[in-house]
């Protein structure tokens, strides 16, 4: 229900089509999640109001905790996933459809403040239906938006397969692009030239070089394509 889908031009000049989660999927994934962080809360509360006001102190920490950085960190290390958009198969994604990151993460998190006015997400629903991405202002803010996982990984799929390596460095997102357009275009490229631009990079191959330098590289492409 109020689904749409959004196309994404990816690095290797492939039109990719995202499909956009409406607000019901999202509303459902929230109502998980908030069950999930209830729970961790409850727990910690039992134990530690045994423990007068310094319990108290303990139960505000943690609820601040889960409710404002637990999000962000998970959809962070979590392929933009929470146990919430799991369950319900979605995902955060940069508007280019590049994997979120922390300070979009933990942007889009913070601003749930100003979204859940005057109450039950109300700011939030309006900018959505105003929204033909279905954004809400965090979002707006950090340049996210949320899909169906099924439809990310057509992003990848003329990637070659190869385990996960993340990058030892952190990447812009043209860096992360061209990566991409690296792997992307390996099948088309000779070995040696392959071997000869994956050597380019040094902070990310170090002294590798040849084939394992360019075994690296489609590695961390496929970590940036969201692939486990």
């Amino acid at each position: 229900m109020l689904d749409t889908t959004r196309k994404v031009a990816t690095p290797e000049g492939i039109e990719l089509t995202l499909r956009l989660a409406g607000p019901v999927p999202r509303a459902m994934a929230w109502a998980v999640d908030l069950a999930i962080r209830a729970g961790i809360v409850l727990a910690v509360m039992t134990v530690a109001l045994q423990f007068g006001r310094a319990g108290w102190g303990v139960v505000l920490l943690t609820l601040f905790f889960v409710e404002w950085l637990l999000p962000a960190w998970l959809e962070t290390v979590w392929r933009g996933q929470t146990p919430g958009k799991h369950v319900m198969r979605l995902a955060v994604l940069n508007d280019d459809g590049t994997p979120v990151r922390w300070p979009g993460a933990l942007t889009r998190n913070l601003l749930r403040a100003v979204d859940f006015l005057p109450f039950l997400y109300g700011v939030g629903l309006v900018s959505m239906l105003a929204s033909r991405d279905f954004k809400r202002l965090g979002d707006l803010a950090a340049g996210t938006v949320v899909v169906y996982q099924a439809e990310k990984a057509q992003a990848n799929r003329n990637i070659p397969a190869a385990p996960a390596i993340a990058p030892p460095v952190p990447l812009s997102l043209e860096e992360q692009r061209a990566l991409l357009e690296l792997a992307e275009r390996s099948a088309a490229l000779t070995q040696e030239r392959v071997e000869e631009l994956a050597e380019l990079p040094a902070p990310l191959v170090g002294t590798l070089d040849g084939s394992r330098a360019a075994a690296r590289l489609i590695g961390m492409a496929n970590y940036i394509a969201g692939r486990k």
